[in-house]
């Protein structure tokens, strides 16, 4: 790389890090703010739902905005919103300020990841070099979640949860002033932006978002979670309906019917979901079955991060050798043996723990390389003008697999505790769902991309 590249990388890789910490950083101070500011227990989940929402609904369309008003533009506004929401949030002194501060950081996520993910793969040559920067980016998403639990409660314990958000300002601000120095902006397309097939992809994505946390919140079979889910349904489906029809399709039909697009974001829907439920199952495992406090629940994934990191620098050179669709599949593979031995962790022990421990770094290299695998294959083979498109594609498919992945196995395990009367027993047969929809998922992208 050339100087320039690798300031623009650290800058680019500095935001994305700094977005996946925010998801996961207040997550072991939820008891502390609910006292604090006074929510109720089962309004408590909407402190990350608020940023879930807009994050995973807004990705697609402020990426594809990246293509037509420029995207360091759209990474600036990020981080002006990013910094705005955290200073909110730290003064926050009612429930209502707090939630938003959230949404607004919820959508400086969607600004700004689709938008540095495009400016890091159009500011590199397709091939080994870029595979490189991917596997960082993966790396440092990956870690950003386990850092934020980490850090999050050390910030409690030591401070307060309101620097968790004060965090925020000084690293948003010190990207304002740098990246307009380094980053060059990319020329925006001569095109109109389709206005129905934003409205449509945007609310039923923030309904399907929305559908799925109401669903883990007040059952399968609930209103609250059956109306959204059909809305989203049939949003979705005009959706791609207006896209077929549009003059200038927000998501071309053309580049979502391509076989790289279509299975490479599959496998990342689908590694997303299943690992972000196992982390979810293993803190109720390490807490629940354990009794660790939430800062020694914390430096326990340090294995997990260490794990991600080696298999975000080993994954590009994987990729150099057997090809990104190869990874991509055997990083689901090994993600769901993984994921199927922690299912035989037991009631606690020496044993028990090293076998949690074993298994889950294992899970999370094979996670790391399929996140790799499947940013290579849905980025691969488009030109510049299109990857601001897929950037936010791949960007949705990461936010929304973050999103929904924990309501789901959480529902499956609440319900199976409550009948068995066992919090071990609802953990093993999440797992276990967990382990089956991966392997699935392995053989299904495997079998698409073969026949491309």
């Amino acid at each position: 790389m050339t100087s320039r590249q690798r300031l623009t990388l650290t800058l680019l890789l500095g935001s994305q890090f700094m977005l996946a910490v925010d998801f996961s950083v207040l997550n072991v101070a939820l008891p502390e703010i609910g006292n604090n500011l006074g929510f109720s227990l089962g309004n408590l989940q909407w402190v990350s739902t608020a940023m879930m929402l807009p994050s995973a609904g807004f990705t697609l369309l402020f990426g594809r905005l990246g293509d037509l008003a420029g995207r360091r533009k759209m990474l600036l506004i990020g981080m002006v919103l990013l910094a705005a929401g955290s200073l909110v949030g730290g003064l926050a002194t009612t429930p209502a300020m707090l939630l938003a501060a959230r949404v607004a950081q919820g959508l400086a996520a969607a600004l700004a990841t689709p938008a540095a993910l495009s400016l890091l793969l159009t500011s590199l040559p397709e091939g080994p070099l870029r595979a490189r920067a991917l596997g960082l980016n993966g790396t440092l998403i990956s870690a950003g979640f386990t850092v934020g639990a980490i850090f999050g409660g050390i910030l409690t314990s030591l401070l307060s949860w309101r620097w968790a958000f004060f965090i925020n300002v000084p690293v948003a601000v010190a990207i304002l002033l740098i990246a307009p120095k380094i980053l060059a902006e990319s020329r925006g397309e001569r095109a109109k932006l389709d206005l129905p097939g934003a409205a449509t992809v945007t609310t039923g994505l923030l309904a399907l978002v929305y559908g799925v946390t109401a669903a883990g919140q007040h059952g399968w079979g609930s209103a609250a979670a059956l109306i959204p889910l059909a809305a989203a349904a049939v949003l979705l489906a005009a959706f791609w309906m207006i896209e077929l029809r549009s003059e200038a399709p927000l998501a071309p039909v053309q580049v979502l019917r391509r076989s790289s697009v279509k299975w490479g974001n599959f496998g990342g829907l689908i590694t997303f979901t299943m690992e972000s439920s196992v982390i979810f199952l293993l803190t109720l495992y390490l807490q629940d079955v354990f009794g660790y406090t939430p800062l020694e629940t914390g430096f326990t994934f340090c294995g997990i991060g260490v794990a991600a990191f080696v298999g975000g620098m080993t994954a590009p050179r994987l990729i150099g050798r057997f090809g990104n669709r190869t990874v991509l599949t055997c990083g689901l593979l090994l993600q769901a043996v993984a994921t199927s031995l922690l299912f035989l962790v037991g009631n606690g022990g020496g044993g028990a723990l090293t076998l949690m421990l074993a298994a889950s770094s294992a899970g999370a290299f094979g996670h790391i390389s399929a996140i790799v695998g499947y940013m290579v294959t849905a980025t691969s083979n488009l030109p510049d003008s299109e990857q601001g498109l897929a950037s936010g594609l791949a960007s949705m498919t990461q936010q929304v697999g973050i999103t929904v992945g924990i309501p789901v196995l959480s529902s499956i395990a609440t319900a199976r505790a409550a009948a068995s009367g066992s919090v071990l027993n609802g953990i093993h047969d999440a797992l276990l769902i967990d382990a089956v929809v991966v392997l699935l998922g392995a053989v299904i992208v495997r079998a698409g991309l073969r026949r491309d």
